[in-house]
């Protein structure tokens, strides 16, 4: 019999600067090496949009006003070997200050 995956809430954040689009290139799994919205899990006592404004500024140190949630995505960690999935909350976000430097777990910032 199949049991219930946990699922644990995580964000990410669309930022649109003049005619760019910022992602973050993974530094550690899941997806390393690959480009994303900078993001991560929700930490307890978080609202969503609180988590998605620290991510952005931990991972790029850049700031974000306006958050509004776009889609919600199931990501089912199965496929990767993880032992959980994730209920991935995208936010978009008008850009408000900063200049892009990758830092936590961002590779890359652009």
């Amino acid at each position: 019999m199949n049991e219930a995956r946990k699922i644990i809430p995580a964000v990410s954040v669309a930022i649109v600067r003049g005619d760019k689009v910022l992602l973050v290139k993974r530094a550690r799994p899941p997806s390393q090496g690959l480009y994303a919205y900078p993001g991560g899990k929700v930490e307890p006592g978080e609202s969503l949009a609180q988590a998605a404004a620290r991510e952005l500024e931990e991972e790029t140190g850049l700031r974000a006003d306006g958050y509004r949630p776009l889609r919600d995505i199931h990501i089912d960690g199965s496929g990767e070997n993880h032992a959980v999935d994730y209920l991935l909350t995208v936010f978009g976000a008008a850009y408000a200050g900063g200049e892009p430097v990758a830092s936590d777990d961002a590779e890359t910032a652009a």
